[in-house]
């Protein structure tokens, strides 16, 4: 598996940080070689090339939130709750590193298709998530049992990373996490949520 490569994860965070600060056009394999105190042909051992570390790191990064995500909700009783773990852990994930909150919100957002169906893929796993959710929700009668599962994927995935686009876009300038609260209980309101069914 390639993150148990040792210059991999180094090359990934070097990469976030370099994509963050120079944007993507300008982020040149040399200048993420270079912080990552690696040779530039030793990039090339790892990635195809620059699309390749961008969907990589978000794949590494994603994909790891994704498993602390299922696992942390896996013991939390009701659908409400475990959207409002969803949320938070969103949240903290992107405040606790500005860098790659940058990149998520900013950077992935190519004009390119490739590369949008390529980030896409690496998002199932997370819509997926929010799927299973809703499903809770609506099987346990705390949402409404009627609910269009793709549509309340989209409104929830939609709000959150919306939020956070503005967050980024405001400079950071205020604290995402005193968010999650409201969000929450925009989204769970949304879904039909119901305090007599708790």
């Amino acid at each position: 598996m390639k993150r148990n490569k040792p210059k991999y994860m180094q090359i990934i965070d070097a990469a976030v940080i370099v994509i963050a600060e120079n944007g993507y056009h300008q982020a040149q394999v040399s200048k993420i070689a270079k912080a990552a105190g690696v040779a530039d042909g030793t990039i090339y051992l790892y990635f195809k090339n620059k699309e390749d570390i961008l969907v990589s790191l978000f794949e590494e990064k994603m994909g790891s939130f994704v498993e602390r995500l299922e696992e942390e909700i896996k013991e939390v009783p009701n659908a409400a709750d475990k959207l409002l773990h969803l949320v938070k852990l969103h949240f903290e994930n992107l405040a606790s590193d500005r860098y790659l909150a940058i990149v998520t919100q900013l950077e992935l957002r190519q004009s390119n298709k490739e590369l949008r169906y390529r980030i896409n893929d690496v998002l199932k796993g997370y819509l997926a998530v929010i799927d299973h959710i809703v499903n809770t929700g609506m099987e346990s009668g705390e949402f409404r049992p009627n609910l269009d599962v793709r549509l309340a994927r989209q409104m929830i995935f939609g709000t959150i990373d919306e939020t956070i686009t503005s967050w980024v876009m405001n400079d950071q300038k205020y604290s995402l996490t005193q968010l999650v609260e409201p969000v929450h209980q925009l989204l769970i309101h949304g879904c039909g949520f119901s305090h007599s069914k708790q």
